[in-house]
């Protein structure tokens, strides 16, 4: 099992008790952290099919949860309770803040859409760094295509499904809307909004049903619409506190139904893009700016990677699984920290139950939707494959695992979302239940990392395991030594925070949807 390895100089010491000089060994002791639940979260509005923790971020001490089928029809920032508990507007969406203290945590904010209106799916996407939030609306309807800087934004109902991203600033007391940004080309149905990422003042956006006909990245986003559902992502950065945009991204072989930034992550100056629709049988990386062309197998997948020379963004890589295959969904999930990249892959269908570490992965494919994940690492401007991790228990047909994925430091977060053990407690290193009674529980899986060598180090649970909860199935995160798992399937009628290790076992209110935080003392 990884850890984290301390070294401890002795000095030896004489019959006074005098120390007598340095000892050139040292003892060395390795801590494996033992993740144990925090806190179980739930919305302070409980509703049907609500699906709270159909996405999470996290970074330090501040927790977001989206719920873009929360149905109220608020349209302002509560700061402070008590919260709306309105009903009037199916599948708004909405987004709670929550805040830790100690090792307690509280709900703070409830931030709703200031043009709320029906099925604009507010919170699809969502993410946090620092003081700066990001929620994605993909269905929302404006026909804008300006940035809106301020506490202002349009209710124009002209561009149905167009999309729309909201940035929230906080300002050491309260919640406010720095920010309404539209795509610069935007039109109707393109989704703006699907996919949002931030890192300090830099916001990726994907579009996935964008139509461009365009090759590569641009410093302006084009009008043509002749590629359907061919995808982009977007870049907007911030200067004090007005957001610009700076970039276009566009994969140089475009092709239609790719939907190119389904999944965006951005570290620093670096952008990966998971595009897990994208059809060739590629089985290599290309460093530098070219992609296969080929279209042989259907939805195998790929990430993108885009790195920033002052305000110019040029592909720096084009990343494909090592067992490259058919409908594997290479980059449903993925995320990025410093100089390593971890993709998710839920459709992929070999039966191992053992990390590879090295450049290569299985190619068996007898467990269709088993489901694998990537680790890549690079070194200078090359990137490389890493690692090839599946869980060590379990692994069996549609377990789904790599449907969420979450990296910080050395650590890794797996979710699969249809995993099938009844335990209810974690697990540590390499067990792991092999029980199957409880379909579509979901389940996530820690790993960590001693140089290049990967290594499981956990098996989470919820402390309240019922069937079809979907934990892991979506928001996975992690920041520090916290980590967060989202089941949005989840039943329970609670609709306060539990700080501690228990849940609620009823089950009265279909996919309400619940958030659980694990943490390594």
């Amino acid at each position: 099992m990884a850890g984290t390895t301390y070294y401890f100089n002795v000095r030896a010491k004489d019959a006074a008790g005098n120390s007598s000089g340095l000892v050139t060994d040292s003892w060395i002791y390795q801590f494996n952290p033992a993740w144990i639940q925090q806190a179980y979260v739930k919305a302070s509005q409980v509703s049907n099919a609500d699906n709270f923790g159909s996405v999470t971020a996290i970074d330090q001490d501040l927790l977001v949860v989206g719920s873009p089928q929360e149905d109220s029809n608020l349209t302002t920032i509560q700061n402070g309770g008590p919260f709306s508990t309105d009903e009037g507007a199916t599948n708004a969406g909405a987004v709670y803040v929550y805040r830790r203290s100690g090792v307690n945590w509280t709900q703070t904010t409830f931030i709703k859409a200031l043009n709320a209106q029906l099925s604009d799916f507010f919170g699809q996407a969502i993410a946090v760094s620092g003081d700066t939030i990001v929620v994605g609306a993909p269905f929302e309807d404006s026909s804008s295509t300006t940035i809106t800087n301020g506490p202002t934004f349009s209710w124009d109902e002209g561009s149905s499904n167009s999309g729309a991203v909201y940035v929230y600033r906080y300002d050491g007391s309260v919640w406010t809307l720095e920010a309404f940004i539209k795509a610069p080309n935007s039109v109707a149905n393109i989704k703006f909004g699907t996919s949002v990422a931030i890192d300090k003042d830099t916001i990726v956006v994907g579009a996935p049903f964008e139509d461009a006909p365009a090759s590569g990245p641009l410093a302006t986003a084009p009008s043509t619409t002749s590629l359907a559902d061919a995808g982009a992502a977007y870049v907007f950065t911030r200067t004090g506190t007005t957001w610009s945009f700076q970039y276009y991204l566009k994969s140089n072989n475009a092709d239609s139904t790719d939907y190119f930034g389904l999944n965006v992550a951005v570290h620093g100056d670096t952008v990966a893009v998971g595009v897990p629709f994208e059809d060739s049988n590629q089985a290599t990386i290309t460093n530098g700016t070219s992609s296969s062309g080929d279209n042989t197998y259907g939805d195998s997948g790929a990430v993108y990677i885009f790195a920033r020379s002052g305000v110019v963004w040029t592909q720096q890589a084009f990343l494909k699984a090592p067992n490259v295959g058919a409908g594997d969904e290479f980059g449903d999930s993925i995320s990025i920290f410093e100089n390593h990249l971890v993709v998710g892959a839920w459709n992929e269908a070999s039966s191992d139950t053992s990390i590879s570490n090295g450049t290569s992965a299985s190619s068996n494919n007898s467990f269709s939707s088993s489901g694998a994940a990537y680790v890549f690492y690079r070194s200078g401007s090359n990137w490389s494959h890493q690692a090839f991790l599946k869980p060590s228990n379990n692994v069996s047909a549609g377990m789904n695992f790599g449907s969420s994925v979450g990296i910080f430091g050395s650590t890794i977060v797996v979710g699969a979302a249809l995993e099938r053990s009844n335990a209810v407690t974690p697990s540590y290193g390499s067990t792991a239940s092999n029980n199957t009674s409880l379909p579509n529980a979901g389940a996530a899986y820690v790993f960590q990392s001693s140089g290049s060598t990967w290594s499981q180090a956990a098996y989470l649970k919820a402390t309240n395991t019922g069937a079809s909860d979907n934990f892991g199935k979506t928001g996975v995160g992690i920041s520090g030594s916290t980590i967060v798992v989202g089941a949005p399937e989840e039943d329970s009628n609670q609709n306060t925070i539990t700080n501690g290790t228990s849940s609620s076992n009823d089950n009265s209110i279909n996919g309400a949807g619940a958030v659980y935080i694990f943490e390594a003392p």
